[in-house]
């Protein structure tokens, strides 16, 4: 089972990218993240024509999730509590896997910036209710990958310059934290599972020439059960996507399950 997450930052104007990627690499799941387009303005017949089945959350103008697969898929859409809550910002599905299942998450986690506002309060809020319906989901016992953009810097390893990030919502001490708390549920990071290395990133900003210096930061996560961590092979950043013509501003993150 090979599962990738991607913020692709408009479905619609990388879509070119999107189709290319469904058929080079060949994911059995592709998490998206950021469309920002509504349910019917998403490229459904494309993505179809490329043998993969559409589930999708979306929102006008900016937000917006998707699970896309080669299985059929049983959707949920929207991050339980808080109803009053309109961002599309969270999808989960369960598709068949051998003789069972795996559940399946796309998330786009607030930014939060600036920090000390009704933003980063917002961020904090969506984090503690991740964390407990998180924590609800992990008593099925049942292979689960929570991917997607979360917008937090896990350490300083994780991005180029720490300095740099010290004020921001996605660095900040009650970030961090907080991811710290998923983990702590019995999650695990795919990518540290696999190595300690310093300078893997997953994001690099339009601007400064980010990419071409390599100042980036690791901000997108493939988060595991007991379950799913046990059949954990590999993982790779397709960073090779962030030089392409008119990239989104993140690359794939993708992993391998026996």
């Amino acid at each position: 089972m090979r599962i990738a997450t991607w913020n692709v930052n408009s479905v619609r104007q990388r879509l070119p990218h999107l189709l290319a990627y469904l058929k080079e690499e060949a994911p059995d799941a592709l998490c998206l993240q950021e469309l920002k387009c509504v349910d019917a303005a998403f490229p459904f017949a494309e993505v179809e024509a490329a043998g993969y089945a559409a589930a999708v959350h979306g929102q006008k103008g900016f937000n917006g999730v998707a699970i896309l697969s080669k299985a059929p898929l049983e959707v949920v859409r929207g991050l339980p509590g808080d109803e009053a809550d309109a961002q599309a910002r969270y999808i989960e599905a369960v598709l068949p896997w051998g003789a069972g299942v795996l559940r399946l998450a796309s998330i786009y986690l607030p930014n939060g910036n600036p920090a000390g506002t009704d933003k980063y309060a917002y961020k904090l809020a969506f984090m503690d209710r991740l964390a407990a319906h998180a924590k609800a989901l992990l008593r099925f016992e049942e292979p689960l990958v929570l991917a997607g953009d979360y917008n937090v810097i896990p350490e300083p390893k994780d991005c180029f310059d720490p300095k740099a990030w010290a004020q921001d919502a996605l660095f900040l001490p009650q970030t961090r934290a907080r991811f710290r708390a998923l983990l702590n549920l019995g999650l695990t990071d795919a990518l540290r599972a696999t190595t300690d290395a310093a300078g893997v990133y997953s994001f690099w900003d339009y601007q400064a020439g980010a990419w071409q210096k390599n100042n980036g930061v690791r901000i997108d996560h493939l988060l595991l059960s007991p379950q799913a961590a046990d059949r954990l092979v590999s993982v790779e950043v397709d960073r090779r996507l962030r030089g392409d013509d008119k990239p989104s501003d993140h690359a794939p993150v993708r992993i391998e399950l026996r």
